[in-house]
C-alpha cells in the first residue's frame, strides 16, 4: 500500500479527493491529510509519503516551498501539483524541483486516477530496479573475489587460455602501468585449518589499506599480493611505502599464528610480463629469511650478495647465483600454482559440462551457463571451446541429436515429439540442424535404421 499526502488549505478539497481515491483505487493508498505549508512538511517528515499532492496557493508556506523542503528530506517522493489556471506561472520553478504532474482545480476523476496510476508505475519500476542494482551488486561482490584471483593467477604464470590480463585489469580497475609482487609465506609446520582464515585476514587487511591492490588466493603455504605504484609517486616515498606494508603483512600473519612469516618483495616493473617478473623475485627473495621471518626486497638482496640486474637477466634468476634448495622451492611453489590453476579450470568446466548436460532439453543460453559457473561469458567461452574442443553450441547441439538419436531407436515417439521431447520448438529447424549433424533427415535416417 502506497502513502498518499494530500495537502490544501480546503476541507473539502481534501476530502473529496480522498473520496474519489478510495473509490476508483481501492485499497491501494493510506491517505494523509494536511491543511497548510507548514502541516504538510510535518506529515511528509512523520510518514514519509510516496506521493504528495500539493495546493500551490496556501497559507503561511507556500505550495512550492513546502515541495523544496520536502524534496530535500524525501528526494524520491513524487509530487503532483494541483493548481488553478492563474498559477501555472510557478510550472518553470516546479520543474526543476522535479514536479512532473499537474492537477488543474476542479480535476476530473479519470484524470486524477491515470495521474496516480502513471506515478505507481513510476514507483514500481524505481523498486525493481533498485533491487537489480542490488541483486548486480551481492553478484559483483562475490565475483570480485574470483576475478581478481583470475587476474593474481595471470601474473603468477603464464595463463591457461589466450585471455589476456589487460582485460580482467581494465575491468578491476588496476591499471598493468606499474608495481610490484609481494609474497607471504607461511611457515611449513602449520595447520590446514588456519589457512582460510589467514587468507581471509590478508585480503580484508590489504583491501582496508590499499585499494590499488590485487591479492590472489593461498597457494600452498604462500600468497601473492600486487600493488600498483601512481605515476605520480616518488621512487623513495613508493619504497617506504612498500617496505612499511611488507612490515605490516609480516605482522598481520605473526600474530594470527603466533609464529614468524617471511615476506619477498619483487621490484617495481611494468606490464603484465614485468609484473610476472616481480613475482618471481618475490617468491625467491620470500626463501632468503625463511627460517627468521623476515621482509627482504628482492633488489636489496641482490646489492647485498653483489649480483647486477644485467648478471641475473630479464627472464629469470640464474641458477648459479643461488642456493640450490632455494631455486628448487622457488620452480616447485610454481609448478604447484600451476597444478592448482589448471585443476581450477578443470573443475569449473566440469561444473559446466554437468550442468548443460541437466539443462540441454531446455532453454539454455552461453550467458547462463557461465553465471552458473561464475565466469564472464566471453571468457567462458574461450576455455570451454579450447578444452573441450568444441564451441558451446556446438557442443549442445551434439548432446541434442544424441538424445534424438536414441528416442528415434526406441520407436516410441514420433518425429515431432522427439523434437520437442530434445528442446527443439520448430520441426523444421530440428530436421535441418539434424541433416547438419548426421547428413540424413530424421525422416530417413530412422528408416535407414530399421
Amino acid at each position: 500500500m502506497y502513502r498518499l499526502l494530500i495537502a490544501d488549505d480546503e476541507a473539502l478539497e481534501r476530502e473529496g479527493l480522498e473520496w474519489i481515491i478510495r473509490r476508483m483505487l481501492p485499497d491501494r493508498f493510506q491517505v494523509i491529510h494536511a491543511a497548510n505549508g507548514r502541516e504538510s512538511i510535518e506529515r511528509a517528515e512523520e510518514h514519509r509519503p510516496h506521493i504528495i499532492m500539493m495546493d500551490v496557493n496556501m497559507p503561511g508556506i507556500q505550495g512550492l516551498e513546502a515541495v523544496r523542503e520536502i524534496k530535500n528530506k524525501l528526494p524520491d517522493a513524487k509530487f503532483v501539483m494541483v493548481t488553478a489556471y492563474d498559477y501555472f506561472a510557478y510550472a518553470k520553478e516546479a520543474l526543476s524541483l522535479g514536479v512532473k504532474e499537474y492537477l488543474v482545480k476542479p480535476a476530473g476523476r479519470e484524470q486524477i486516477v491515470h495521474t496516480l496510476e502513471q506515478l505507481m508505475q513510476e514507483l514500481d519500476d524505481e523498486k525493481r530496479k533498485r533491487s537489480e542494482e542490488l541483486e548486480l551488486k551481492a553478484k559483483l561482490s562475490q565475483l570480485l573475489p574470483l576475478a581478481e584471483n583470475e587476474l593474481a593467477m595471470m601474473l603468477m604464470i603464464n595463463p591457461v587460455t589466450d585471455t589476456q590480463p589487460e582485460q580482467l585489469s581494465d575491468w578491476l580497475d588496476f591499471p598493468l602501468d606499474q608495481g610490484c609482487a609481494f609474497v607471504l609465506a607461511l611457515p611449513e609446520i602449520m595447520q590446514a585449518d588456519h589457512k582460510p582464515k589467514i587468507a581471509d585476514a590478508v585480503r580484508s587487511y590489504v583491501k582496508s589499506f590499499e585499494k590499488n591492490s590485487i591479492v590472489s588466493s593461498m597457494i600452498d603455504r604462500h600468497m601473492a599480493v600486487f600493488l600498483r605504484k601512481s605515476p605520480t609517486a616518488a621512487e623513495e616515498r613508493w619504497k617506504d611505502r612498500t617496505s612499511s606494508f611488507g612490515e605490516e603483512l609480516r605482522a598481520l600473519a605473526a600474530r594470527l599464528l603466533e609464529a614468524e612469516a617471511s615476506i619477498g618483495i619483487g621490484t617495481t616493473r611494468s606490464g603484465a610480463e614485468g609484473l610476472r617478473k616481480s613475482y618471481f623475485e618475490a617468491v625467491f627473495a620470500s626463501t632468503y629469511y625463511e627460517q627468521s621471518g623476515k621482509v627482504c626486497r628482492f633488489d636489496e638482496l641482490t646489492q647485498r650478495n653483489g649480483l647486477l640486474n644485467e648478471e641475473l637477466g630479464d627472464r629469470s634468476v640464474k641458477a648459479d647465483h643461488a642456493d640450490s634448495a632455494r631455486q628448487a622451492y622457488v620452480l616447485t611453489a610454481m609448478q604447484r600454482i600451476r597444478e592448482q590453476r589448471e585443476q581450477h579450470t578443470q573443475s569449473v568446466l566440469d561444473r559446466a559440462q554437468s550442468y548443460i548436460q541437466s539443462r540441454y532439453t531446455e532453454e539454455l543460453s552461453l550467458e547462463e551457463v557461465a553465471d552458473h559457473v561464475h565466469l564472464n561469458p566471453h571468457y567462458f567461452s574461450k576455455i570451454f571451446k579450447q578444452l573441450v574442443g568444441t564451441t558451446f553450441i556446438d557442443y549442445v547441439t551434439g548432446l541434442r541429436i544424441d538424445k534424438a538419436i536414441a528416442l528415434m531407436a526406441e520407436g516410441h515417439l514420433s518425429l515431432k515429439e522427439v523434437c520437442f521431447e530434445v528442446g527443439y520448438n520448430d520441426p523444421n529447424y530440428f530436421s535441418r540442424v539434424f541433416k547438419k549433424v548426421t547428413g540424413l533427415p530424421p525422416s530417413e535416417y530412422r528408416n535407414k535404421s530399421k
